[in-house]
């Protein structure tokens, strides 16, 4: 019996397949966890700050949609709360963390032109 050599490929590949699927079964889930705790919560944090910001723009923009002409868009920290929870998922989004990132977006956005908040009080 003679091997050519796509014979010989075609065994290679398949106990390569093999192989990678009892290293799989064996490192089950080890690739999705934390190395650190303190790398886990970081990124958590950075998440939780960029889902606020985005929902703050999320409202921004709502707002200055809805406005009518000439009307200033009211832009209002528990909007951006309820957009955080519904939108990203997050449960007991505190008013202050709300209030800081509509502040950052706020001024970003140069909304003092066409914009009022609360969340300077």
């Amino acid at each position: 019996m003679r091997w050519d050599p796509d014979a010989v490929v075609g065994v290679l590949v398949a106990l390569l397949g093999a192989g990678l699927v009892t290293a799989g079964v064996a490192w089950k889930g080890r690739a999705v966890r934390p190395f650190a705790a303190s790398r886990a919560r970081s990124v958590a944090q950075r998440e939780y700050a960029r889902d606020l910001q985005r929902a703050a723009d999320h409202v921004i923009a709502a707002a200055r949609g809805s406005a009518g002409e000439g009307e200033p868009a009211i832009v209002t920290v528990e909007a951006v709360r309820r957009m955080t929870e519904e939108r990203y998922g997050y449960t007991g989004v505190e008013r202050r963390h709300a209030a800081a990132a509509l502040r950052r977006r706020f001024e970003h956005g140069r909304c003092a032109a066409d914009c009022v908040t609360d969340a300077f009080g």
